[in-house]
């Protein structure tokens, strides 16, 4: 028999490696980052508990899988929807395990009124989202999703079907054509219009975060599926990269000193926190070391331009500087968060710095 847990973090968190197996290549968050996310206290996302809920399956005394059920108040009232949303779903592959877990969450959101659910969200669209359906032999980069085969089966038994189609892509930077990004006159046309690159220095980072966090509420303001991220959720969001930013990675693009554009990088975590099990223990500062010594894979968590410094060559010189600026640190690649189907341009400029495809990823909805 299949028990449901609600509340219990410890199992939510052990989870995906019960079910997955030490050899799959999932990356958990750290535990602590995981207690912070799903904490009405301390997420601003959430104003009350009722706000979500975290639930975990269990058969003969062992986890087996686990899924959140949660609103996005603010993705509602922005879009006139009346969606509950589900995320974190891992489970073993096993039907039974799956279906008590998707009705779970399904009760939880027809519970209060929703009409559909939809996900994978963990747990805004700004952060991990989305079900593997591609890929899934290419390890994932810090804030890229990775699920086995297994679960977008199981999730069209329980009469879900995808939507949103989405790619994650890889670039190459020993042999990036940054220069092919533009050509040499495009490429120097921003430059001689007066935009000039300020990195994100640690006696800055307040500032430049607050500046990337407008930067990307205008950029964004029409991509599907966006709401503006208050300052609270952003600097929440931008507790955890703090100690593990590089400088020499993000910056900020300026004209006579006004931001008008950003692109935030940071090295990829996820083979330090595969080795630590993403746990704090006593050799967590042995990694940390390690992980500074030897990061040679980065990515990009966001890019964007203020909508009035848009067409005018920036998007792509802010790709080229920020990946040349990578290879000269010594990475050797970088990875990129989701681009939808729809993002043309974006998939255009992936194309032209030689991005190839990583993962295959999309949303699983369910009329409920």
């Amino acid at each position: 028999m299949i028990e449901i847990r609600e509340g219990d973090i410890d199992a939510f968190f052990a989870a995906p490696f019960a079910a997955y197996g030490e050899k799959s290549l999932y990356v958990s968050p750290m535990l602590s980052d995981l207690r912070r996310f799903l904490s009405a206290e301390k997420n601003p996302l959430f104003e009350t508990a009722d706000d979500f809920a975290v639930f975990t399956a269990h058969e003969s005394g062992v986890v087996c899988g686990r899924i959140t059920a949660h609103v996005h108040a603010a993705a509602n009232a922005r879009f006139g929807l009346k969606h509950g949303y589900f995320g974190y779903f891992d489970c073993a592959d096993d039907e039974r395990v799956a279906a008590v877990l998707l009705e779970r969450a399904e009760d939880w959101a027809r519970a209060r009124g929703f009409t559909e659910i939809l996900g994978n969200f963990n747990l805004t669209a700004m952060q991990q989202v989305g079900i593997m359906t591609g890929g899934f032999e290419h390890a994932p980069y810090t804030d890229q999703i990775w699920g086995p085969p297994h679960l977008p089966r199981l999730l069209e038994k329980r009469g879900y079907s995808p939507t949103f189609p989405m790619t994650t892509f890889e670039i190459g930077l020993r042999n990036a054509p940054l220069d092919g990004i533009l050509n040499g006159a495009e490429m120097r046309a921003p430059r001689a219009d007066g935009f000039r690159f300020s990195p994100i220095r640690r006696a800055t980072l307040d500032r430049r975060l607050e500046d990337s966090r407008l930067i990307l509420n205008e950029s964004f303001a029409d991509n599907p599926m966006f709401v503006p991220v208050s300052r609270a959720e952003y600097e929440f969001q931008a507790k955890e990269m703090k100690w593990i930013m590089d400088p020499r990675i993000s910056a900020v693009a300026e004209k006579a000193g006004v931001p008008a554009g950003a692109v935030i990088a940071i090295p990829d975590v996820n083979p330090m926190l595969k080795a630590m099990g993403s746990r704090l223990g006593l050799s967590a500062p042995w990694h940390l070391v390690k992980h500074r010594l030897r990061r040679r894979r980065a990515v990009v968590i966001f890019q964007g331009v203020k909508p009035e410094f848009q067409g005018r060559g920036l998007n792509p010189l802010m790709l080229a500087h920020i990946l040349g600026e990578m290879r000269k640190a010594g990475y050797e690649t970088a990875g990129g968060t989701w681009i939808a189907d729809t993002n043309a341009a974006s998939l255009r400029q992936a194309e032209k710095a030689g991005a190839r495809p990583l993962h295959r990823v999309h949303l699983f909805g369910k009329t409920l």
